[in-house]
């Protein structure tokens, strides 16, 4: 098993990379039992994701030993392959409502790169660096690196990272927005844990919705986007969700969200 995968029954579900010992490297049958993951996630009672990697690595990218053991007319169909399984797990990852909580520790590389910036939060050890790594040995990015990194760090920056492939610190990774926080590494697990039971309790839909709201902001000019969350808003306050929010506010008690949904 390269991925494992544990739902539990208050929601929250927890997804580990397990080939620590390979650093975590993402080869074709990882990255089909992470999209197998990524879809067992795709449920309705599943209010938080947590994301985590086993060993030293949270994830060093591509697995190269495989890559380079092909044959040359075998190498492009597996990695369109490999790509085509990853890119399905981002795909459903980033399109649930509930939140993707990523935990990274140790060398971060590459496709590694790409899931860590997918979550929606974040969480570095203060031993995490991060590299972009494709063009140094030339390839072009994946895992959609391309696409986040402009948007967390900017333009520029992203092509500093991808053109010059230096290695970030944890520090400076936090400080340019690449990671949410950082924390001491052995802290990593238990603050990782916190931070996605405290999101496993809170109002799911709302949650999907202010992200889609987010990453549709630098895409769209602002008459449309306030038309958005217009729409958004409406549709929050009349659920069930938006009505025990309220109600637990002006009775000055902490909202019970599990069970409730933003059907009227």
């Amino acid at each position: 098993m390269r991925v494992s995968t544990d739902i539990q029954d208050n929601g929250l579900a927890r997804l580990t990379l397990r080939r620590g010992e390979a650093g975590n490297a993402i080869d074709l049958a990882m990255a089909r039992e992470l999209l197998d993951a990524a879809r067992a996630c795709a449920r309705a009672d599943v209010r938080a994701v947590l994301l985590t990697g086993e060993g030293r690595s949270f994830c060093v990218g591509g697995d190269l030993r495989e890559f380079s053991a092909l044959p040359a007319e075998e190498l492009e169909s597996h990695l369109t392959a490999v790509t085509d399984a990853l890119h399905g797990a981002l795909r459903v990852l980033t399109a649930l409502d509930a939140p993707l909580v990523a935990a990274v520790q140790g060398p971060v590389a590459g496709a590694g790169l790409g899931l860590a910036a997918a979550a929606d939060l974040t969480l570095a050890a203060d031993n995490a660096t991060f590299t972009a790594a494709y063009t140094g040995i030339g390839y072009s990015p994946d895992a959609g690196v391309s696409w986040s990194l402009p948007r967390l760090v900017g333009p520029k920056r992203a092509l500093d990272l991808l053109l010059t492939n230096r290695r970030v610190p944890a520090a400076e990774a936090e400080a340019i927005g690449l990671v949410t926080r950082v924390v001491d590494a052995d802290r990593l697990t238990a603050e990782a844990e916190r931070t996605a039971e405290a999101l496993r309790r809170g109002p799911t839909a709302a949650f999907g919705a202010t992200c889609r709201l987010v990453a549709a902001g630098p895409l769209t000019e602002l008459g449309p986007h306030l038309d958005s969350e217009a729409r958004a808003i409406a549709a929050a306050a009349a659920s069930a969700t938006g009505r025990e929010g309220v109600a637990a506010f002006l009775g000055k008690r902490a909202p019970d969200f599990a069970g409730t949904s933003y059907e009227p």
